[in-house]
């Protein structure tokens, strides 16, 4: 028996096999093996389960602390034309946001426009 992939949206070790599908009994997360094997990579997913790619236009959809500066990324701020990465932990989106500069962002705080 193989090893289940961890899961995308929290890399939760612990993920389990119903049917067709791959369930993150932490974050309830669900995705189809044949998504991990289609690309040889994991899909990476926004907030709300919607498919990202390169260039794509997503939402902040809550406020984000930002080390070094006095004011917060706000929710509803738009990020465009992004990198997916393998960042810091769990970090994936490579972008710059206006007022802020380059950093990176954890694909779970945003919503694909």
């Amino acid at each position: 028996m193989s090893a289940l992939p961890p899961c995308p949206a929290c890399a939760s070790e612990f993920t389990y096999e119903i049917g067709s599908l791959l369930i993150c009994p932490e974050c309830a997360h669900e995705w189809t093996v044949e998504e991990t094997e289609a690309t040889g990579e994991q899909v990476i997913r926004d907030a709300v389960g919607n498919p990202l790619a390169d260039g794509d236009t997503v939402t902040v959809i809550k406020s984000l602390e930002v080390k070094g500066s006095p004011n917060p990324v706000k929710a509803g701020t738009k990020v465009r034309n992004f990198r997916l990465v393998q960042g810091v932990g769990d970090h994936d989106i490579d972008c710059k946001i206006v007022g802020f500069g380059a950093m990176q962002l954890k694909s779970s705080v945003v919503k694909k426009v």
